[in-house]
């Protein structure tokens, strides 16, 4: 097993503006609060809080709405340009960054910045999406307008072109670099992109069917033939609202407690996973705090701790 990182810097990305719903904004800090940093110095990991990207007020930008669906697009853009930004340059620090959001969106910003760091050292990057939902909605299909069911179609290349061009560099993500793991609410549309496209996407009927074993290490098999490193883009509302009751778009059916630990704990044994998000949790909808716990719990586990 290859060793974990021993440097972890926190991003926070606390954006709501690619959804209507309030509260992921909050998600951050109350990540950092539940004591996230004190949970990584236990497993003798030194994390460094690198702060937050700037995110203006929802109430100071004015109401979005499916007419006015752009409204949002060139202030989302300006956060993941600095994600971008803040992502590379922990990379280049010899650090794992780890973004915390923050609605889906801001996965554009650190997924590009990954992926174009791997680019410019020759090397590709395989993207685990684990999430309830494809987010490969474009302006063209997309019913609510909400960004943060697009930036999987965004960083494959599609969508408002000021998104798709965040960080100065157009797509670096390659189609079968992608594996969408737990999706189980699709829209029609979404539905017939998602199998033309040729990425590689997992339901949870196959989960149901196969196990999680057998589903990830499948994905990880195919990934690592061709590519170097890895990103996981993980929206806690993959995981069953029994066990995470508190984000923003909650879909019954979901990854059970241990197949969510157990997705993240292959995933570290492999050694590959160079940065991660940790994505819309929110703290409104949470029962006692339950998803804030598991949101820590799960991004150890990513980062190699064992049960033994």
């Amino acid at each position: 097993m290859k060793e974990r990182p021993n440097i972890v810097e926190i991003i926070g990305a606390p954006c709501d503006l690619g959804c209507n719903q309030r509260g992921a904004n909050v998600g951050p800090a109350m990540i950092r609060v539940a004591g996230l940093a004190d949970r990584l110095e236990e497993l003798s990991i030194r994390a460094i809080d690198g702060g937050d990207v700037p995110v203006p007020l929802r109430e100071r930008l004015g109401k979005a709405s499916p007419q006015n669906r752009g409204l949002y697009v060139a202030t989302i853009g300006q956060i993941c340009d600095e994600l971008f930004a803040r992502v590379q340059a922990s990379l280049r620090a010899g650090r794992f960054p780890l973004v915390l959001g923050g609605d889906h969106a801001i996965a554009i910003g650190s997924i590009k910045g990954t992926a174009d760091y791997c680019t410019t050292r020759g090397a590709q990057l395989g993207l685990l999406w684990v999430d309830a939902h494809a987010d490969m909605n474009t302006p063209a299909t997309s019913v609510s307008g909400n960004i943060h069911g697009m930036p999987l179609s965004t960083v494959l290349g599609l969508g408002f072109e000021r998104l798709v061009h965040v960080g100065g560099v157009g797509p670096r993500l390659r189609p079968e670099n992608v594996a969408l793991i737990g999706i189980r609410d699709l829209d029609r549309e979404e539905r017939t992109f998602v199998r033309e496209t040729g990425i590689r996407y997992y339901t949870m009927k196959d989960i149901d069917q196969r196990g999680m074993y057998a589903v990830i290490t499948e994905a990880l098999d195919d990934l690592t033939k061709r590519c170097a490193a890895l990103h996981v883009s993980f929206d806690l509302d993959a995981v069953d609202p029994v066990y995470a009751p508190g984000v923003s778009t909650p879909v019954r059916g979901g990854l059970t407690y241990r197949e969510a630990h157990l997705l993240l704990e292959v995933i570290a044994e492999r050694g590959l996973l160079r940065s991660m998000d940790l994505v819309e949790l929110n703290p409104m909808n949470d029962v006692g705090h339950q998803t804030t716990r598991l949101c820590i719990e799960l991004a150890l586990s990513a980062l190699g701790k064992a049960i033994v």
